[in-house]
C-alpha cells in the first residue's frame, strides 16, 4: 500500500503542534497560512481522523493528532537521516563532525585528539559542545552530534568503553575542614559549602556527587568549580586530570577523609549512529579510544 500521507503534509503538521497555530507554523514554513491549512485538511481526509481541535485562537492536537505526532518526528528523522546517508555516500568524506564531550575529560584533551584527527582528514569541520551529565545523553538522542563521549550510555544507543575518570575531593589549604585535626567525616561535609558542576541538560536530572550539604555553589563548568575552591568559597570533588598542578603548587589539598572517597567514573564513546557514520567519524572515533586513555 502506497503512503496516502506525503512528507510535507506531516512537516507542516509538525510545525501548527510546535507553532500552536496556523498561521505561525506558515511562517516558519515559509508558505502561505491557505497551504498549510489544506496541508492539513488533505492529511485528515486520507487518515480519517481529526488531529487538531480548536481551543480558543490555538490549535490543540487531539488524543488521536498526539499519538499520531510522535510517530510522524520518527518518520521525518528517519526521511532525514536517509538523506544524509545519501549524502556522505555521495560525497565520500563528512563535511562536518559534531561532537559532545563530557566537560569531565579537559577540553585540551578532547583538543589534541581532534588535532591528530585533523592531520588526516584536514577539510572536515568539526563541532565540539562542551556538556555536563544530562546534556550529553541529551545532544545524542536529539541527534545534535555524531559522537559523544558520555558517563552514561541512553536507552536506544550502544556505547564502547573508553576510560575511567577518578574524582578527588578537594579544598584550599587554609579551608575549615582542613583544620578539623582529624580525619573529615562526610557528616562534617554537611556544614559547608559544596560546589556542583550544573547539569547541562534539558531536564537537569543529575547531581552526581551531592553530599546534601547546607549551602551549594551550582556552577556551569569545572573551571569555575576550581577558582571558586582555590578562594576558599568550598569543597568539591573534581576529575584528577584538573587538580595535578593546584596539588603540586600548594594552591589545593586533598580531603583527609576518614573513609576511602575516591570515586571512579567510566566514560562510553557512543556513535549516534553507527551504520551511518562516515570515515573521518570513524577514523575520530579510533583516535580518541586510542589517545584518550593514555593522556
Amino acid at each position: 500500500m502506497e503512503p496516502r500521507v506525503s512528507l510535507e503534509q506531516w512537516r507542516a503538521f509538525l510545525a501548527v503542534i510546535d507553532a500552536g497555530g496556523y498561521a505561525k507554523a506558515a511562517e516558519q514554513l515559509s508558505k502561505s497560512q491557505s497551504a498549510v491549512s489544506y496541508a492539513i485538511s488533505q492529511l485528515e481526509t486520507a487518515l480519517g481522523v481529526a488531529v487538531f481541535e480548536l481551543q480558543g485562537r490555538r490549535a490543540v492536537p487531539t488524543a488521536a493528532g498526539d499519538m499520531l505526532s510522535r510517530r510522524a518526528r520518527h518518520l521525518l528523522l528517519e526521511a532525514e537521516r536517509l538523506e544524509s546517508a545519501a549524502c556522505q555516500l555521495h560525497n565520500q568524506v563528512e563535511p562536518l563532525i559534531s561532537v559532545a564531550g563530557d566537560v569531565i575529560v579537559p577540553p585540551s584533551q578532547v583538543l589534541a585528539c581532534l588535532s591528530h584527527f585533523a592531520e588526516r582528514f584536514p577539510e572536515t569541520r568539526v563541532e565540539l559542545y562542551e556538556s555536563v551529565m544530562g546534556g550529553t545523553e541529551d545532544a545524542l538522542v536529539q541527534h545534535k552530534v555524531d559522537l559523544a563521549i558520555a558517563a552514561r550510555v541512553p536507552p536506544g544507543f550502544s556505547g564502547e568503553y573508553l576510560m575511567s575518570v577518578t574524582f578527588r575531593g578537594v579544598t584550599s589549604p587554609e579551608h575549615p575542614l582542613q583544620k578539623l585535626g582529624r580525619p573529615v567525616s562526610f557528616e562534617d561535609l554537611r556544614h559547608y559549602r559544596q560546589s556542583i558542576v550544573r547539569d547541562s541538560g534539558i531536564h537537569r536530572r543529575y547531581t552526581e556527587g551531592w553530599q546534601e550539604a547546607e549551602q551549594r555553589l551550582t556552577v556551569s563548568h569545572i573551571h569555575t568549580s576550581l577558582e571558586a575552591i582555590r578562594l576558599g568559597l568550598s569543597y568539591a570533588w573534581l576529575p584528577e586530570a584538573y587538580l595535578h598542578e593546584d596539588l603540586e603548587q600548594g594552591r589545593l589539598k586533598l580531603l583527609p577523609m576518614e573513609t576511602p572517597s575516591e570515586r571512579v567514573h567510566a566514560l562510553y564513546l557512543i556513535f549516534a549512529d553507527r551504520e551511518l557514520a562516515g570515515p573521518a567519524a570513524r577514523h575520530l572515533a579510533e583516535v580518541l579510544q586510542a589517545r584518550l586513555p593514555l593522556m
